[in-house]
């Protein structure tokens, strides 16, 4: 990495960066990563990184777990070589990963981003990972079932185990054999079992000698009748290393037969986890995307130094490139100037090298050839002083480098030498770095270069906020205002004694006073600017609030609105099926009235019930003619127009419904009112006085209700109909009527409930029922369901 990227500290962002990484390739390749001067590859880049954002966003993050190079041993595999168990279960554990991040994208397929290239490049291989785990349980340990040869070998050995076992078990419990013994146990010597005899007695036990203790007292003999399966059990043993090794031979070719295939994988899995890894840290600093161009122009917004505290860390706006393209920082030491200036050029960087940056929306950044950078007084995290000399040899080479396309930021521009020499090489440094197009950003202390901003077309002054109060920096970069050292002003407010302040004041000469003083009256403007700014920011805020607030009022109140129309129109539509139901049902019973007129007293039943029918029919509709009694509020100020009288006509406002007056108000105004059957006491206030007449029928002798508050027919859909103990042209009717209701209620299976009785109404409702041309099928109900007492009814 060149020494401008190291000045700007880029290799302490790519570090952070590299923390996010899961496996040593990936974390070398972001080490790596260095800054694209093409405008179309930081495009890319920054896309891979937005969209990575965004997927770590809507569904969590892949995880790269179980990555690791195993290139050469796919190549050895390739070339015929016999991997061993380790290298296997490494290719395995980076198949299941390869595996693991195709199957995440296709779980969360549900957009498209500029990753699924790389996401479709995997290729996963289940077979060869399947076969590998399943043959393999450790780097030194073979499964039983890696296949039916090596399991049967092993159950063979397990096999000649036993039977050993078992003669030396019996040998240890003989009373022949075990005073020979040192112990009653069995043991294994050089792969054998043997058992543990007493050094004076080996003869008196035939076998073989395997080992002697430390102490020469034992001696650890094979008894001559396991000789034989011991001897097979090294056979089968043999056997068992020659199974391995013909597995982990399969295995190592089917490996190599797919190298290029997990290679590739592989590749695009590290270059995933490296995109992955910007994204996290875009998480880390509150990152954002901004928008990438290749004329030069920087426009950060509320830009934030990655690698300072977050906590302590004040966002500064920097521009450059637009207006102008040099911008002269002056102010105090310590007063944030080298960081802005690193800022500019770190974010710079990191925007070519695809990572996004830790400023407010809508910010724009410029890819640059060359981004070159002289700071000698490295103070965020690194001290490093350098001599003039060494100064400007950077300057020299800086000049040599720049073109149209660079980027420069020098800090202490002319700093360590004769300041009126420093002055006059800082503004042909800068004269002729403009001249060659490049973007520059320097500061200085040098009043000469505050003038030199001034009058010079494309250059503008910048400062350092510093608060003299209380003697801090602000560290709030502000463009166009040129910076003042306030040396004066701190030396008074640390304790220096006054007259030596004054004459340090005398000894300033008339030109620099009268600057200084100007800069003091556009610092005053610009904070009385800033104030103004803020406030009508504030009531623009405020003004844009109740905009939204009256908007969402009117929003919802139209929807009431509507909401109410709705309700009204549904109402009328069911009175109206009502009426016309009444109506039908009315001609119907004058019907029968016609055919029946010789049965006087049927004709007269038949006459009664007519009448309630249009009695109750009248009643409807004039209760949904005017189905609200209210429509005043009950908490609008209200006022009688005279006093109650006992007998009066009222509306309770809170319950909208007429009662009269039954005594006049007591001493605490509660009012005691008859509400239909009801007696109820109601304060004077909820009270509303009905000037209106009754309403008189055409004879003059009924008085017709207004505003009941009954409601009309409850349409709810039912599917069960009970009829029992109705006369039948009683039953007729309401059958008819609860045909309607299912129809338009979108009920097409009900049960009518006639009882069994005499059969005159079952017979009556079912010969209805066939006639009905709104009715598809009926039929008596089974067992279970009411049998002869109902009909299960379907409508069409």
């Amino acid at each position: 990495m060149n020494k401008h990227f190291l000045s700007l500290e880029l290799d302490k962002v790519l570090l952070r960066l590299a923390e996010f990484t899961a496996c040593p390739d990936a974390r070398e390749l972001a080490l790596q990563l260095r800054p694209e001067s093409d405008p179309a590859l930081a495009q890319a880049l920054m896309n891979q990184t937005r969209d990575a954002h965004m997927l770590l966003a809507r569904f969590g993050g892949p995880s790269f777990g179980g990555l690791r190079n195993v290139n050469n041993a796919l190549r050895r595999a390739q070339a015929g070589s016999v991997l061993n168990m380790r290298e296997l279960l490494d290719i395995a554990s980076v198949l299941r990963t390869i595996r693991g991040l195709s199957g995440w994208r296709d779980a969360n397929a549900g957009v498209e981003t500029v990753l699924d290239t790389l996401f479709g490049a995997l290729t996963p291989n289940k077979y060869l990972e399947d076969a590998i785990f399943g043959a393999i349980l450790s780097e030194e340990e073979m499964a039983d079932n890696a296949s039916p040869e090596l399991a049967s070998i092993r159950r063979k050995i397990r096999a000649q185990e036993s039977k050993i076992r078992e003669q030396l078990e019996k040998m240890t419990r003989s009373s022949a054999y075990s005073k020979y013994l040192q112990e009653n146990i069995i043991t294994m010597r050089n792969g054998r079992y043997v058992v543990p005899v007493k050094s004076e007695h080996r003869a008196e036990v035939p076998g073989l000698v395997h080992d002697t203790s430390s102490s020469g007292a034992t001696v650890f003999i094979e008894p001559m009748a396991v000789v034989s399966a011991n001897n097979e059990i090294k056979v089968l043993q043999s056997a068992e290393r020659d199974e391995i090794d013909r597995i982990l031979l399969e295995l190592s070719v089917t490996a190599g037969g797919f190298c290029e295939s997990i290679e590739n994988s592989y590749a695009c899995a590290v270059e995933l986890n490296v995109i992955f890894a910007k994204a996290q840290l875009a998480y880390s600093m509150k990152a954002t995307v901004p928008q990438i161009n290749d004329k030069g122009i920087v426009d950060l917004r509320a830009a934030r130094h990655p690698l300072i505290d977050p906590k302590k860390v004040v966002p500064v706006d920097i521009r450059l490139g637009e207006e102008f393209t040099t911008l002269v920082i002056t102010g105090p030491n310590t007063g944030g100037k080298t960081v802005s200036i690193k800022t500019l050029g770190l974010l710079s960087l990191m925007a070519m090298c695809g990572l996004m940056l830790p400023v407010r929306d809508q910010s724009r950044v410029s890819t640059f050839h060359e981004v070159l950078s002289d700071i000698g007084d490295e103070q965020s995290i690194e001290q490093s002083l350098s001599t003039f000399s060494a100064h400007m040899t950077n300057i020299i080479d800086i000049l040599e480098r720049t073109d149209e396309r660079s980027l420069v930021l020098i800090d202490e521009l002319g700093a360590g030498t004769d300041p009126v020499e420093g002055a006059a090489l800082a503004m042909a440094v800068l004269e002729n770095l403009a001249s060659k197009g490049a973007r520059i950003a320097a500061t200085t202390h040098y009043a000469e270069l505050k003038a030199y901003a001034l009058q010079t077309p494309g250059v503008e002054n910048g400062c350092c906020e510093f608060d003299v109060r209380t003697l801090r920096p602000t560290y709030r970069l502000l463009i166009g205002v040129p910076g003042r050292s306030n040396a004066f002003a701190i030396s008074e407010r640390l304790g220096m004694r006054k007259e030596v302040v004054d004459r340090a004041r005398e000894l300033v000469d008339d030109a620099s006073i009268r600057f200084e003083d100007v800069v003091d009256k556009l610092e005053l403007s610009r904070l009385n600017m800033e104030k103004e700014r803020e406030n009508a920011e504030a009531i623009s805020r405020d003004a844009d609030a109740a905009l939204r607030e009256a908007k969402r009022i009117r929003e919802e109140a139209l929807a009431l609105r509507q909401k109410e129309l709705d309700n009204a129109k549904s109402q009328a539509l069911r009175i109206t099926e009502q009426a016309r139901r009444e109506a039908n049902a009315l001609l119907m019973e004058l019907e029968k009235l016609r055919k029946e007129r010789d049965k006087a007293q049927d004709a007269a039943e038949l006459a009664r019930r007519a009448r309630r029918t249009v009695r109750r029919g009248i009643d409807a509709i004039d209760a949904a003619a005017d189905p609200v009694v209210s429509l005043c509020d009950p908490d609008e100020p209200y006022t009688l127009p005279r006093a109650l009288q006992v007998g009066d006509d009222v509306l309770i406002a809170s319950l909208g419904k007429q009662a009269k007056v039954l005594s006049l108000p007591d001493r605490n105004g509660n009012v005691e009112v008859m509400a239909g059957t009801a007696k109820m006491r109601i304060k004077l206030s909820e009270l509303r006085l009905v000037t209106e007449q009754p309403k008189q029928d055409k004879k003059g002798g009924r008085r017709v209700p207004t505003g009941t508050g009954e409601r009309p027919l409850n349409l709810a859909a039912e599917t069960r109909l009970d009829l029992r103990g109705m006369l039948v042209d009683d039953c007729l009717i309401e059958l008819d009527r609860f045909i309607d209701h299912a129809l338009r209620s979108g009920v097409t299976d009900f049960t009518v409930v006639h009882g069994k009785g005499t059969g005159a109404l079952r017979t009556a409702v079912r010969q209805y029922l066939k006639k009905s041309p709104y009715v598809k099928t009926s039929r008596p109900g089974m067992y279970g369901e009411g049998e002869d007492g109902v009909t299960i009814v379907t409508l069409k």
